[in-house]
């Protein structure tokens, strides 16, 4: 890692990137410069706001009428087709105390995290317990899930519910391809990069041993121990989950845009972004990493922790919600065209568009409490996307393209939509 006791300029500015507050910031900028009509291939209309609050509220009632919502988080999709198999685990684990089954949790919820990027559209996954089928997220959460209780990602046959770093270092894509069912017929999007991020995974993971716990010990769920030791009164701020995620696992991403030495992960460029330092023209997502933010919230709640200031994560970038306010209109490609081609998450294109989806999810926010009676204070981001915003862009597809595929096709390496 990166020498701590004197950072160069370049080190500090990198720094200031690896944050929520980077994030919201720098993609509210280019919705102004979108506002402006300054954008190279988007245009917004802000009036379209109200009609696509209409949407996500209808979702929501429909899909949860008591307005009882959890938080958007990758435990959603793990019961998939109504079937609770985290609880059926729980019942069965060889948990003592609460710091066990959370370090399980955080080694689940990383890994099928970690795996969650966009599967494409042919690939199905079957469930053997159910004969289900599912697809994409849901299909990768399942088929995650299956191969964690099966051992697979586990070095110790008396304890399956883990996960260990020589395991994920050996783990090859032909591993991977049979865990989730992957064939000829079959196609997985990405799956040589998925296993290529495992592999990072474990390496960062058993070259930390002091942060991810004992030398014969060391597994991603040592992050709970990380991120509970910074706890005040019980309390961890959501963004400090973001902070120790960024800060430890940075290592694991694909080598992109790097800094003063820090690989900046789901970072990239765009020529309207303004800064007063070498961070110029640079904008962060760190859409997955948010993605497992949320999702190591309940975590850490079971085990007995107040998770505080949740509306300090962003919207996340990705293409249900990006989807969502293409197909309402509040924005639309300055040329149509592009719609009829892949494009590539480097390019100006997609950065706009994820830009764009994380600054109007803040604005979406207050009129989708509106319309249900809610404040920010009980209906925080993380449950407007939930309720939400997500599956409104899931239906809408849905409705305007039968096989509901996205407005818009990005070229994906599987680290990053």
């Amino acid at each position: 890692m990166t020498d701590q006791s004197n950072p160069s300029p370049e080190t500090q500015a990198a720094r200031k990137l690896l944050t929520a507050a980077a994030v919201r910031e720098r993609a509210h900028q280019l919705l102004d410069a979108g506002l402006a009509g300054r954008l190279r291939h988007f245009t917004v209309d802000p009036t379209r706001l109200e009609a696509c609050a209409d949407e996500v509220a209808t979702t929501i009632r429909e899909a949860y009428p008591s307005l009882d919502i959890p938080f958007h988080a990758r435990w959603r999709h793990f019961t998939a087709g109504g079937h609770d198999r985290l609880e059926a685990v729980m019942a069965g684990a060889p948990w003592t105390e609460a710091a066990e089954m959370a370090r399980s949790a955080f080694d689940l919820a990383i890994v099928s995290v970690l795996l969650d990027a966009g599967a494409g559209p042919q690939w199905r996954y079957q469930e053997g317990r159910t004969g289900d089928t599912y697809a994409r997220s849901e299909g990768l959460a399942v088929a995650s899930f299956d191969m964690f209780v099966s051992g697979a990602f586990s070095s110790r046959p008396e304890d399956p519910f883990r996960v260990d770093a020589d395991v994920l270092m050996a783990l090859t894509a032909d591993d991977l391809a049979a865990g989730f069912q992957v064939s000829a017929d079959n196609p997985l999007v990405g799956l040589e990069g998925r296993a290529t991020l495992l592999n990072r995974l474990g390496r960062v993971v058993a070259t930390n041993p002091d942060i991810f716990g004992q030398v014969d010990d060391p597994r991603p769920g040592g992050l709970f121990d990380v991120i509970a030791a910074g706890a005040e009164d019980e309390a961890v701020r959501a963004t400090s989950i973001l902070d120790a995620l960024l800060t430890y696992l940075g290592p694991i991403w694909p080598g992109r845009i790097s800094l003063g030495g820090i690989d900046l992960g789901d970072t990239w460029r765009h020529p309207l972004v303004e800064a007063p330092d070498a961070t110029k023209e640079l904008i962060p997502f760190h859409k997955l990493s948010q993605w497992l933010s949320y999702s190591l919230i309940e975590p850490l709640e079971w085990a007995g922790y107040a998770v505080t200031e949740i509306d300090g994560l962003t919207g996340l970038p990705e293409y249900r919600n990006g989807g969502l306010f293409l197909d309402t209109g509040v924005i639309a490609l300055k040329n149509p065209e592009d719609a009829r081609h892949a494009h590539t998450v480097d390019s100006t294109l997609v950065v706009e568009w994820r830009a764009l989806t994380v600054a109007l999810l803040d604005r979406i926010a207050d009129p989708v409490r509106a319309r249900l009676g809610l404040s920010a204070e009980t209906f925080p981001l993380a449950k407007v996307l939930e309720g939400g915003t997500w599956a409104t862009g899931r239906r809408l597809a849905k409705e305007k393209r039968g096989d509901g595929s996205p407005p818009l096709s990005v070229i994906s390496d599987g680290t990053v939509f």
